[in-house]
């Protein structure tokens, strides 16, 4: 059996004050090994978010534990759960999150940077990565000087240049064009099999969500795993599939 990378049990999370709290995650579990890739699916506005954000320690949740490759980041200091953060995960999100004032080049190279490399190791490091993804003429060009496919690409080298062991993406590819949004999901499944990691990738998209291991749906505050040896059709024939279907709709 592979390790777990990620574990949710219980977890719970609500916004909103005294009576007008609204629920996102009622006494959710999640289990995602190693070297596996989820696919997190729900309707619009149903807590994705909330919950790459619960598990990529970005906010608390109100009850329930995380942990992350084994250990149990509930109880961490601030400081320990932003040292676990920045030694095992790895973040992508719909909109690119980067510097405007900065190449693409050192974007990249701030990742490192920040975890304490040395400016030129940095540098040449990114350079590699970039190079890879085929940006090597986009090296010092900036946020403006990028399309929306290759501002993406490097979002994705700056999520992967520190080699996280769980990668979480929010919808990476939903404010591209869809010859652009096959090509850069294909390239990021790409890099996350040849480096073996693990990754929740939420998405809205069904095409996409069939080419991952597994396929996560959180509704009304609950995750329901459908599976992949039926394509979830014995979940979807069953009143509670046919629910999530027309929330869809």
């Amino acid at each position: 059996m592979s390790k777990t990378v990620l574990e949710l049990k219980g977890v719970s999370k609500s916004y909103g004050v005294g009576s007008s709290r609204i629920a996102i995650l009622n006494k959710a579990d999640l289990t995602v090994g190693a070297g596996e890739v989820v696919a997190l699916i729900g309707p619009s506005g149903s807590g994705k978010s909330t919950l790459l954000y619960l598990a990529g320690l970005l906010d608390k949740a109100d009850g329930g534990r995380v942990f992350v490759d084994g250990r149990d980041a509930t109880a961490m200091s601030d400081n320990a759960r932003t040292r676990l953060r920045a030694g095992t995960l790895g973040f992508v999100y719909q909109s690119h999150n980067l510097f405007p004032d900065f190449t693409a080049q050192e974007n990249v190279a701030l990742s490192l940077m920040v975890a304490g490399a040395g400016r030129d190791a940095a540098m040449a490091k990114s350079a590699e990565y970039l190079t890879s993804l085929g940006l090597k003429h986009r090296l010092t060009h900036r946020l403006a000087e990028l399309s929306g496919g290759e501002a993406q690409r490097v979002a994705i080298a700056r999520a992967f240049v520190r080699r996280p062991k769980l990668l979480l993406a929010d919808e990476p590819t939903g404010n591209l064009d869809p010859m652009n949004s096959d090509e850069v999901f294909g390239l990021l499944m790409d890099l996350v099999k040849d480096t073996g990691m693990s990754a929740i990738v939420a998405t809205h998209n069904p095409a996409l969500a069939h080419r991952m291991h597994r396929r996560v749906v959180l509704f009304e505050g609950s995750l329901v795993d459908i599976g992949v040896k039926d394509g979830g059709k014995a979940l979807m024939g069953s009143p509670v599939g046919r629910k999530i279907l027309d929330s869809f709709s």
